[in-house]
């Protein structure tokens, strides 16, 4: 059931985790660390693996929560890096691939509450057979 609204919020976070690992984000990043990227990889690979297991809403559930984590240490990264940096560059120089994880994170909880709603709902009507 691809159809369902928590698949479109979990479809719009590996679009955002896209955009975030398409734009350049590595001019300002050391080159020789690339945990960017790979954070940013796996984020949109867990998402497409919990859109395509729509049957296993357990399994949903926790892929949703990994990539929520592995966002959460993004923005983690992300900060450390900007508090690091010489020269001081602000937020607003660097655009939307620096909040690409929290709208990512934003989305994905959204979709664990659909998720979760949805598991209720089936439990519910299991009852009644």
């Amino acid at each position: 059931m691809l159809q369902r609204i928590q698949t479109i919020w979990m479809f719009l976070a590996v679009l955002t985790a896209i955009i975030g690992l398409w734009m350049n984000t590595t001019s300002w990043i050391p080159s020789n660390f690339p945990i960017m990227e790979t954070a940013a990889g796996s984020s949109v690979l867990l998402g497409l693996i919990s859109i395509f297991s729509y049957k296993n809403r357990k399994r949903q559930i926790l892929l949703n929560s990994i990539s929520i984590f592995i966002n959460a240490l993004l923005i983690g990264l992300l900060v450390y890096w900007l508090l690091t940096l010489p020269g001081g560059v602000f937020f607003p120089e660097k655009g939307i691939e620096l909040i690409s994880p929290l709208i990512s994170i934003v989305m994905l909880s959204i979709a664990n509450t659909y998720i979760r709603k949805d598991e209720k709902l089936v439990k519910s009507v299991d009852r009644f057979r």
